[in-house]
Order: C-alpha cells, then sequence, then structure tokens
C-alpha cells in the first residue's frame, strides 16, 4: 500500500423486496416501497468519488432510485446458492433439514452445489484488499443502464460507495475485521443502512451499519 493512502468504503444495503421479506434465495427488483424509500435517503448518501453495484436487479434498482451512476460489478454479486436459487429458506429446511443445517454451521459446505461461505469471504476479501491500493476497477460498466468509460481513479483520501447485498456486507465485515468466519450469520444488515470501512497500512476500521435518512418507513 502507498505510504498515507486511504480509502473509505461505504457498502449500503439493498432496498426491501417481497424475497428479502420471505428469505427467498432470489433477484427480484426492490417493490414500490422500497424504492420510495430509497429515493427519499438519496440526499443522506456520503460523499464519495466513485459508485459501485452488484449485478443483482435488487441492487442495481436500488442504485438508480438513489440516483448513482454506478459501475456494475460482478466481484460484488451476492454468495451463489446454486440449486436452492428461487426457494425460500423454510422450503429448503423442510425438503432438506440436515443440508441447510450443515449449511448453517460448516462455512465450508455447500450442499446447494453453489458457493462456500468461506469462498464468498475469500471473494469479496480479495475486491476489498484491490481498492486499498488502487480504488478504480480495471474496467468498470458504467451506470445502470448504460456504459460510458471510467472517470480517473481517485487519487489520495477516495471515497466508495457500494450497493451490495447484505451477504456481501456481512462478508466484508468479517474479512476487515478478522473475524470467524460462522460470526457471518450473527450479523444482522437491514435495508437501506449504511455500513462504513476505512483502509490504510494493513488494517480496516469500522463504523458500524446506520440507516440512510429518510430511509426509514
Amino acid at each position: 500500500m502507498r505510504r498515507g493512502w486511504v480509502v473509505r468504503i461505504t457498502l449500503v444495503a439493498p432496498a426491501v423486496n417481497a424475497a428479502l421479506r420471505q428469505v427467498r434465495f432470489d433477484d427480484a427488483p426492490p417493490d414500490a416501497a422500497g424504492l420510495r424509500r430509497a429515493s427519499a435517503a438519496a440526499a443522506a448518501l456520503p460523499h464519495h468519488d466513485m459508485a459501485f453495484t452488484a449485478p443483482s436487479e435488487r441492487c442495481r434498482g436500488t442504485a438508480a432510485a438513489l440516483g448513482l451512476d454506478a459501475a456494475v460489478t460482478p466481484e460484488l454479486g451476492d454468495l451463489d446458492v446454486g440449486r436452492w436459487r428461487g426457494r425460500s429458506l423454510d422450503e429448503v429446511g423442510q425438503e432438506a433439514p440436515e443440508e441447510v443445517a450443515g449449511w448453517l454451521s460448516d462455512p465450508a459446505a455447500a450442499p446447494h452445489g453453489g458457493e462456500t461461505l468461506l469462498e464468498l469471504v475469500e471473494r469479496i476479501g480479495v475486491w476489498l484488499e484491490a481498492r486499498r491500493e488502487d480504488p478504480a476497477p480495471a474496467a468498470p460498466a458504467r451506470g445502470t443502464c448504460r456504459e460510458d468509460p471510467a472517470p480517473p481513479a481517485p487519487a489520495r483520501g477516495a471515497r466508495l460507495l457500494a450497493v451490495v447485498e447484505p451477504a456481501v456486507v456481512r462478508a466484508a465485515l468479517v474479512h476487515a475485521l478478522g473475524l470467524p468466519t460462522p460470526t457471518f450469520w450473527r450479523l444482522d444488515v437491514a435495508p437501506l443502512t449504511a455500513t462504513e470501512l476505512s483502509g490504510r497500512a494493513g488494517r480496516w476500521n469500522l463504523r458500524c451499519g446506520h440507516p440512510l435518512a429518510g430511509s426509514a418507513p
């Protein structure tokens, strides 16, 4: 890391939708109420030099409602749950309770055939550490509905903002704070909350998640 370099990353959880309320492994845009709250929270976003969004419909829709011109970033995608996609946790639990129990207790387990928790934490950790070295991705796709050339990389004191799924926020915290991986399941991330990380000299500091003004029901 460059001497004196500090990068500040704000992770914003997306607006709510039916899948989130039902604990369903699915991707869908925010519902009408979620979009209204995101639009109301736009003015409360912290200052940032660059914005990113995960590729999910929920994150891209939230980023648009927040008025962000965000780079769609596949590396920030949600946990891949393989064949459980489209199903609720209750449905899977009733059909295969031992698989769910193993998944919740073993970070190396992937009974759904997708990504393990360890792999998610590693993937998000790689993205975070790369931002400490260079805040700009190599060739981001700019905007939620269009693509245009990437802007110059910010200089020292870069402030980045990313709209990402709750699982990605949890994985980022596990990596940044060096937490035991099972702690992932004990971290609650509410919709439209901001979690702030600042990184320099081989360490990350945390400002815990807080609601964006105007996003409350």
